[in-house]
Order: C-alpha cells, then structure tokens, then sequence
C-alpha cells in the first residue's frame, strides 16, 4: 500500500474538499467493509488501503506532506502506524450503515500493531515517534578515513540540519543512529529516532570489499619478465615495493594492515595490489622490431 496514489484509491482529485474526501471515503468503505465481504481478501485488502488513504487525506497536516513530497518522500517519514496515529475511527464511521471503525480496525490491522487500538485515537498513553531514515552520500576517503557531514533533513513538516560524526570504516548501507530526531511522540512521548544510510561513492584509484582494498597497475612485459619496483597508492601514501621477475598478469601482492579500519575497531584490512599488463596500442619501428625479434626466440 505505500506506493498506493491516494487520491486515486479514494476517486478524487487534489482539488477535492474535505467534505468530498470525507463523502468518498464513506461510500467506498460502506462497499468494500469486511462484514458485507466476509471471507473476501481482495475487498480485505482495497479496505485497509481505503482507510489508510482517508487518515492521510483528512489530515491537514499529513495531506500537505503528502501533497509536497508525493508517495516515496511521505513514507520516508511516516511509517503505516504513523499514518493511523490520532486517527478518529469513530468519528470517520459515524452514522454508516456499516460496523464501527474501531473494532474493525483492531480485527485488520491490530495483529500488526501489537493490537494497541485505543479510544481517543490509535493509541492511548504516551507513544514513542516514529523513526525516519535517509539516504547520505559519502566519499570513499570520508567513509574510510571518518569525518563530520552536515545533513539537512525534514521533521515533522520542518527543515532541520544537523552535524554528524561519520566514524572510520562505514561502507555501504551503514546505519548511522540518532536518537530524538525522528517523528513527534504522542501524549508526551519521547520523539523517533533518525537513520542515517551510508551510501559510498566511488574512488578512481581503491576499490573497496569490506575492509580490503585493490588498486591494479599495469607493467610492460619487460618489467613482468624482468622483475621492477613501483609505487603503490595506499591511504598513506605512496610505498615502494618490489615486483619480482616473472609476475604472471592477475596475480595479487598482499600489502598487510594497509586497508580500512574495522567500524569500532582498530583492526584494519590489507590492500592487494593487481597486477595488470602494459599492451602499447602502437610501436615505434625499433620497438616492432625488438618484439619481432623475441618472438622469433620464442617470447
């Protein structure tokens, strides 16, 4: 249901009033209520998804939400039970022909919800907000090296920014935790929390797999057969390190400790280097010549 356009489950438009909101609703959950379909999972089904339309849309604040940031954005920031939050059953089934709201609600949708159905709304006492997430972009180094980013967010209808630690050592999909910024609590409870998901941009020298890295070199053919030296990136610097004769392309040389610092710990990763080899697209005459040469001594 959360991809669901509400105004197309209800039959309107953004343009309907309340009063044309509040009269569609009533007309389809008369149609598709679970006592006139019993043992009907499909009309089971179009029910709740009429209901949860209903408590976005006659919601000033929520349909501004929804209005502005469509389907996706809104339900990045409203969880199903923040949606039915302070909903008035009661008063939305008042008069129908059909059962309560109340007692329905807590047949359909209470085994979800820990069956926490209330009179006054959808829960009674104080209820804990809902928690939020939110995609960050990161660099690589920013990632494996840690960093502070500052993040803009919206909160209960509000833009907010916020210094964040990004510790050394997050990769893809981490969650970074902060307490008491997600959704509003109820009757005095204690706000949601705010998920931070990591998302890693590439680098053009290291590729990353959990806490090793990679980074490829190529050599000539007379450096594979000869052995050489290079320079080897690392998030150090550069290190020299010898390539001994007769490398074969593909082969990795393991650089021990040089990769990234676990997440909570200082145990690191190793960096690998690949060896790749050096084919010139075009030869000088010397060059064509010498290679003609070798391979006619069978290299």
């Amino acid at each position: 249901m959360a991809a669901a356009d509400y105004y197309k489950v209800l039959g309107i438009d953004k343009k309907s009033s309340p009063e044309d909101i509040k009269k569609a609703f009533r007309k389809l959950a008369v149609k598709y209520h679970p006592d006139r379909n019993p043992d009907n999972r499909t009309a089971e089904d179009k029910f709740k998804e009429i209901n949860e339309a209903y408590a976005v849309l006659s919601d000033p604040k929520k349909k501004e939400e929804y209005d502005t940031y469509g389907s996706s954005g809104f339900h990045k920031q409203y969880s199903q039970e923040d949606i039915f939050r302070g909903f008035d059953f009661g008063n939305a089934y008042k008069g129908m022909g059909a059962g309560g709201g109340e007692d329905i609600f807590s047949r359909l949708f209470g085994g979800s919800f820990g069956g926490r159905a209330g009179r006054a709304g959808f829960h009674s006492g104080p209820q804990k907000g809902g928690d939020l997430e939110m995609e960050t972009d990161v660099s690589f180094r920013d990632a494996v090296q840690g960093a502070e980013k500052v993040i803009a967010f919206r909160r209960n209808g509000k833009r907010e920014e916020l210094r964040v630690k990004i510790p050394a050592g997050v990769d893809n999909g981490s969650k970074i935790r902060i307490t008491g910024k997600g959704g509003q609590g109820e009757g005095g409870g204690e706000a949601g929390d705010l998920f931070m998901i990591i998302r890693v941009l590439p680098d053009p020298v290291f590729s990353r797999e959990g806490g090793d890295l990679t980074v490829e070199r190529r050599i000539p053919f007379s450096s594979a057969c000869l052995g050489t030296s290079l320079d080897v990136p690392t998030l150090e610097g550069d290190k020299r390190i010898k390539i001994p004769a007769g490398i074969q392309p593909g082969t990795k040389i393991r650089l021990k400790g040089f990769g990234v610092k676990s997440l909570g710990s200082n145990a690191k990763g190793d960096l690998y280097l690949k060896i790749a080899l050096h084919v010139p697209e075009a030869l000088s005459d010397e060059q064509k010549k010498l290679v003609e040469e070798l391979a006619e001594k069978g290299l």
